[in-house]
């Protein structure tokens, strides 16, 4: 079972659990005052989303995104933010169509993969869950639920992070008193391996 970890609101600064905040960012009255600050006559749609482990809700994140960007950027977004480590490759699962990093020809009657260059405007609905994978051999598995969509003031970033867990302070499993600074990368597979300094 999870921690119940918390995180921060990036308007606010209150720190809810995962579950909590899912219901706190729609109503957070800062986030609202934001938007009513927001100049521009020139508008767009935002998704908001939930962003979690598929086997481990300890780490989460809510990130709003504009509807206009393509897969891809949120592809390069959980790269550089979780999963990155050696150029795999990835996909995401939405609706029954793959959408590929590099996608593939159709084998049988396979659906034929997609590539990322798609809006996510043209392939997100509010309400549904996806899943994204990196790395094939040795996957780490994404859930990715869209859990709002609004329409605002169009603004130069395409991505903004609304909240993340903190981070989860880990104890050394040899001497069980100080803090954890590495991890044995063997170890790691079978839950285990978190290190000090010292050992």
């Amino acid at each position: 079972m999870g921690k119940r970890t918390k995180g921060k609101c990036k308007y606010c600064g209150k720190e809810y659990t995962f579950s909590y905040m899912n219901r706190h960012l729609p109503i957070c009255e800062e986030r609202q005052k934001k938007w009513g600050e927001e100049t521009g006559s020139k508008k767009c749609g935002y998704f908001e989303l939930a962003i979690y482990p598929k086997y481990n809700r300890d780490y989460w994140l809510f990130v709003e995104i504009k509807e206009t960007a393509v897969l891809k950027d949120l592809d390069q977004f959980l790269r550089d933010i979780w999963v990155e480590c050696c150029g795999h490759l990835s996909s995401f699962e939405i609706a029954g169509v793959t959408y590929d990093v590099a996608p593939q020809d159709s084998f049988f009657f396979d659906e034929p993969e997609k590539d990322m260059n798609q809006k996510l405007k043209s392939v997100l609905e509010k309400g549904m869950t996806i899943d994204y994978e990196y790395d094939f051999g040795s996957t780490t598995s994404l859930m990715i639920t869209v859990v709002n969509y609004r329409i605002g003031c169009d603004r130069k970033e395409k991505l903004i992070i609304l909240s993340r867990n903190n981070p989860i302070h880990m104890i050394c499993e040899t001497c069980g008193k100080k803090s954890a600074a590495y991890i044995c990368t063997e170890c790691f597979y079978e839950g285990s391996g978190w290190l000090c300094e010292q050992h």
